[in-house]
């Protein structure tokens, strides 16, 4: 197999898998635990984010390595200049969410925000779980834009 289409396939399934989890949390996981009394809403999330978490980790390095090893290949590069920001702005825009999704999974949840999460959701369950349901549905709305600028980008 081609090394390209590899990498494609890779990273289409890659991006399927992450955003495709996102949606899952943020219109199944989020809204069933809003739904029940405060301690059982933030045990029914833990369940539910660990598990998750990891195969969110394994899916966002597929997608990176993936999508530099298109980069290196393809010699991409010079669609990050600001010359081309108009052009290809669905590929700035997919280096940010990465680079965003890397920071995030990797540093600040295991370091600080699962932590942060439990105190809030023990002091006021009802807002912090609304503004996790926010936070998940503006990332979600991103990463579709994102994905729709990069398939019409790419056809």
């Amino acid at each position: 197999m081609d090394d390209l289409l590899l990498a494609r396939l890779l990273h289409v399934l890659a991006v399927i898998v992450w955003f495709g989890g996102i949606a899952f949390v943020t219109f199944v996981v989020l809204p069933q635990a809003r739904r029940l009394p405060a301690p059982a809403r933030l045990a029914l999330f833990e369940s539910m984010e660990r598990p998750f978490g990891e195969i969110a980790r394994w899916a966002v390095a597929i997608a990176g390595a993936s999508g530099f090893w298109l980069l290196w290949r393809l010699d991409l590069w010079h669609r990050f200049t600001m010359q081309s920001l108009a052009t290809y702005w669905w590929m700035q825009a997919m280096a940010v969410l990465w680079l965003l999704f890397v920071f995030v999974l990797f540093a600040l949840e295991p370091l600080w925000l699962h932590r942060a999460f439990r105190r809030w959701a023990a002091r006021d369950s009802d807002a912090t779980f609304a503004w996790a349901w926010r936070l998940h549905l503006i990332l979600l709305l991103a990463g579709a834009i994102t994905i729709g600028g990069a398939v019409f980008g790419a056809h």
